[in-house]
């Protein structure tokens, strides 16, 4: 048991554990004790607002109300001067609640008056002008501030306005505090899990200040695995310039009967701890502490070290944490050889402290069941769920989009292109090089084909009626189909289906014409085997340059044969080109098996191609009707012929030319 203090000063619980009368005379700055403050800072019904649009803190605290069994959420509303949205979306256990997100702090405070606290994670740039516009609020009684790397002027004229006002600030710095059953600030206590598991839910004896946030979900397990759990815990931050001090709390846990034990987590750098000494001398802190000052390996170090808070510097022997930790001890504290020595030593006040009935341990409650996430128990696997929608092409939830697995960054850094992106999109796979840029022809191919067709007309006259350009863009798909951009499909079906069963050219004419079909992929209006077409020679060059194989393409140029002999202008069309090289490509190139082939084109892939290239030509119509201002497109008397019936009148003669019953 370490040493304490005399009866000089001490509390009863102190004389009793006493086992040292040595006190160290030491010289501090002479400071004013200040005035126990009202001992209940937060209560089970405390009621504040978020500054700052933190949906996870947000949701944290109103899940730490559930589990305490709060009637009413801690957080009445959000402040989020920002603008945007109205309200946010959040849960309340396991059901859907909307909280208010208010632009200004004037709208939030006039629609609640019962709110007396702000959570306040403004940024360091922005904390000093919100904190000082909240405590203009009458009804303000204490702000947390989470930001950290506060301007040290900035957090005294903070300090200087609240001490005027009577506002307790918990920070600059912070990770807040909680108050077990009753209130938590924003990420204090860390996730839910380590909340119950260090009894978070419902009150304990004891209570702690610290200066380390990080430290306190430290606390937090040691009290609970070495008293009956936490009454109250503070960190006020690692400034220089806190907004409270450990004397403020401590002298608020002396006044609340309910905490039994004080516990203190001091260390390097600064005098705070000594003013809890003056306390403890002059009887105004009667309760036992447990205390340690972190930093003793300092001593150690051969040249001077900051820690990590902007406080933690000894200027002074006096500010080590080894003469802290003296000084405590010698002054009655109960301060362990080491800080792993801490849980044993809190083990040894409490069991002493409920030995002699001053702690009565209290039943312990069921354990609240906690709700949990989708996304978290969905990660964590505790759940299964059937999939609404399957995709296996894309993937967008981690840091980088995937293409079929491909990082978009590794899309651009092998400079796939259009092609590459429609393989792995299409296909879900890479394939070669001369395929991607075969498909990338075929775009450029099929892009237009002037503004006369069917499918650019309608986008033409969609856009002078006024409409916008997905509006005129859809107008002109809509015309694909069979007589329009439908000869790839068919030609790839008939030319595939002849070719598989053996079908010698001739007998394939032959069979059609006895059917009574006309050869999608054959035929031009104005292209002729004198006048060729040098879309299709550019893609018979590509193909018979590049692809493994192409008997397809060789079948459907003997077919031509066939078919120029008859009719100059029945040759192989761009469709029917592309059609026939498109089949190749998918059996010759090593990427699919011939079941998977025949699948892709069932699904209508050549369709989606010519779609995809003539989506190109209808927006560039678009556009350039709208460049062009044109206005509503009328058209003229003299390109419709108007025949209209002769109908009889009742009760006389007609003398019509045609007759038509109605």
């Amino acid at each position: 048991m370490p040493s304490t203090a005399p009866t000089n000063g001490a509390s009863p619980a102190q004389q009793n554990l006493s086992a040292n009368d040595n006190i160290l005379r030491f010289s501090a700055p002479s400071r004013p004790l200040s005035p126990p403050a009202e001992h209940t800072l937060f209560h089970p019904k405390t009621r504040c607002f978020v500054y700052g649009m933190q949906p996870r803190a947000v949701q944290g605290m109103l899940d730490f109300d559930f589990i305490c069994k709060r009637k009413t959420p801690s957080v009445a509303g959000i402040i989020y001067t920002f603008g945007g949205q109205f309200v946010s979306k959040m849960y309340w256990g396991t059901s859907e609640t909307l909280l208010p997100v208010y632009q200004s702090v004037e709208k939030a405070m006039a629609k609640h008056s019962d709110v007396d606290t702000v959570v306040n994670f403004a940024s360091s740039r922005s904390v000093y002008s919100s904190t000082m516009e909240l405590m203009e609020c009458p009804q303000i009684r204490s702000i947390a501030i989470i930001a950290e790397g506060v301007p040290e002027r900035r957090a005294r004229e903070i300090l200087h306005v609240a001490k005027k006002k009577g506002i307790t600030i918990i920070g600059p710095a912070t990770v807040g505090g909680i108050k077990p059953g009753a209130f938590k600030i924003g990420n204090t206590g860390g996730m839910m899990d380590n909340i119950v598991a260090s009894k978070l839910y419902r009150p304990g004896s004891v209570a702690y200040v610290s200066k380390s946030g990080g430290m306190s979900n430290e606390l937090n397990n040691i009290i609970s695995q070495n008293a009956d759990g936490v009454y109250e815990g503070v960190a006020i931050g690692g400034d220089r310039y806190p907004g409270t001090s450990f004397i403020e709390h401590m002298l608020r846990y002396q006044a609340d009967p309910a905490c039994k034990i004080l516990l203190l987590l001091g260390e390097v750098g600064g005098v705070e701890e000594y003013r809890v000494i003056e306390a403890v001398k002059a009887g105004q802190i009667t309760k036992p502490i447990v205390a340690w000052a972190i930093g003793t390996v300092a001593g150690m170090l051969k040249t001077e070290v900051q820690f990590g808070h902007a406080g933690s510097f000894a200027n002074s022997q006096l500010e080590t944490a080894t003469v802290k930790n003296q000084s405590m001890r010698d002054a009655g504290f109960f301060v362990p050889d080491t800080f792993e020595d801490l849980p044993s030593t809190l083990a040894q006040v409490y069991q002493k402290l409920v030995k002699d009935g001053t702690i009565k341990p209290k039943p312990e409650v069921q354990v609240p069941k906690i709700p949990m996430d989708y996304s978290w128990a969905s990660e964590l696997g505790l759940i299964r769920k059937p999939a609404a929608f399957i995709s296996t092409i894309s993937d967008d939830r981690g840091q980088e989009l995937l293409y079929a697995g491909m990082p978009i960054s590794d899309v651009f850094k092998e400079n796939i292109g259009i092609g590459g992106v429609m393989s792995l999109l299409w296909f879900r796979r890479r394939l070669p090089d001369y395929a991607s840029k075969f498909l990338e022809m075929v775009l450029m191919l099929t892009a237009d084909h002037g503004p006369a067709v069917s499918g650019a007309m309608n986008t033409i006259i969609t856009t002078r009626a006024g409409k916008d350009l997905v509006s005129a863009l859809v107008s002109g798909l809509l015309t694909i189909g069979s007589r329009f951009g439908g000869a790839l499909d068919g030609a790839a079906e008939e030319f595939t289906k002849a070719y598989d069963k053996g079908l010698s050219p001739r007998d394939f004419v032959d069979s059609m014409r006895k059917e009574n079909k006309l050869i999608p992929g054959i035929g031009h209006r104005i292209k002729s085997r004198n006048n060729p077409d040098l879309r299709v020679e550019l893609v018979k060059s590509y193909v018979l340059k590049n692809f493994p194989s192409s008997g397809l393409l060789q079948y459907a140029l003997a077919v031509e044969t066939v078919t120029t002999s008859k009719k100059d202008n029945l040759i192989l069309n761009v469709d029917g080109c592309i059609a026939v090289c498109f089949v190749d490509l998918l059996r010759s190139c090593g990427a699919f098996s011939a079941e998977e082939a025949e699948d892709y084109l069932k699904m209508g892939v050549l369709n989606g191609l010519f779609v995809l290239g003539r989506s190109i030509g209808l927006i560039a119509h678009y556009l350039d009707q709208k460049r062009l201002k044109t206005g509503l497109y009328r058209h003229p008397w003299d390109d419709v012929m108007y025949m209209m019936p002769d109908i009889k009148q009742p009760g006389g003669v007609g003398g019509g030319r045609v007759e038509v019953s109605v």
